[in-house]
């Protein structure tokens, strides 16, 4: 096939149709896996006793990270020159976390939400906002996650653990002689000098710290209240301990909403940690409904916007760049 015919839009379309179905098959396939590593019908038990109390309180926590969120990603379009009103951030953040959950890949809605955005304003800034703001949540939740396996895993071998840390250096290594070289290039020189405007520079690095720590920090109280809604009494520490490397595979691009490959990490970090992997699988699937549903908002901005009921009357326009307002 010639390279015309594979730039071809038809065959775009079916390749990435095929990857979004691989996704699927691997979601379903996870879960038939899970079905011969626990007994889930042990596990569906755990949800006849379902604490309102606790889903309520966790719906309450998500909107705040929701929220917590969309301000981060303006305040990181501010700080690449773009103005976005708050209404119109946490608008779009609901559809995008709601597109995440319902279709495969886990990233459709951010993808969504740059497009969208870049359609009324500077293209470049706009794509690099998301792009920024999404890194920004990965680097804070990527650390708690790293920590918090070193902490569970530290019972390891000491041959084990060399290994896995020349491994870390390795990979720190190649990545910092990647981006040396990076810097040579004119247009990744520029990518650079936007990424330090928008998470390093000035103020952006406090802000950008304190309020990704804080998201994080919803994340894991979302899962611990997952916990305690299907009446489970573990610890809250080791449950938050436990959540950032499970809630790390859902990042992973190869199923929906991480269903089924959250679900076996859970199973294998908790017998890793000498708890019921029953009660891990129980949490990961109490935690992904809940997830699910708090996104429902983003399903009435889809609706709002898909028949253009009032719009959300976008303003975004060029400010001083890199200034520190909000």
């Amino acid at each position: 096939m010639s390279e015309e015919e594979l730039c071809a839009p038809g065959t775009l379309v079916s390749r990435r149709n095929f990857i979004l179905a691989g996704r699927g098959i691997m979601s379903l396939g996870s879960l038939v896996l899970l079905a011969f590593v626990v007994d889930l019908r042990s596990v569906m038990v755990r949800f006849t006793e379902l604490d309102p109390g606790w889903v309520a309180a966790a719906f309450t926590v998500s909107f705040v990270q929701v929220f917590l969120s969309a301000w981060r990603w303006r305040f990181t379009a501010n700080r690449l020159g773009l103005l976005i009103s708050l209404r119109y951030a946490v608008f779009e953040y609901y559809l995008a976390t709601f597109l995440n959950q319902v279709l495969p890949g886990g990233i459709v809605g951010d993808v969504s939400r740059a497009w969208r955005h870049a359609k009324g304003t500077e293209k470049r800034a706009a794509l690099q906002a998301v792009a920024f703001e999404r890194l920004s949540g990965l680097v804070v939740m990527s650390a708690v996650a790293s920590f918090s396996a070193v902490v569970l895993l530290r019972e390891l071998s000491r041959s084990i653990q060399a290994i896995s840390l020349g491994i870390v250096l390795l990979l720190s290594v190649s990545v910092g002689f990647s981006m040396r070289h990076a810097r040579e290039n004119r247009e990744t020189s520029q990518l650079f000098s936007d990424l330090r405007r928008a998470l390093i520079d000035g103020i952006a690095l406090p802000v950008q710290l304190i309020t990704s720590a804080t998201v994080v920090g919803t994340y894991l109280l979302v899962f611990v209240m997952a916990a305690r809604a299907v009446q489970l009494e573990t610890d809250g520490l080791l449950l938050a301990m436990l959540a950032a490397p499970i809630l790390m595979t859902m990042l992973l691009p190869v199923t929906m909403a991480g269903w089924g490959l959250r679900e076996l990490a859970a199973a294998a970090l908790w017998s890793t940690a000498g708890l019921s992997a029953i009660d891990g699988v129980a949490v990961s699937i109490s935690y992904g409904l809940l997830a699910l549903v708090s996104t429902l908002p983003g399903a009435c901005v889809f609706f709002f916007t898909l028949f253009r009921i009032g719009g959300l009357n976008q303003k975004a326009g060029p400010i001083r760049a890199g200034s520190d307002a909000p």
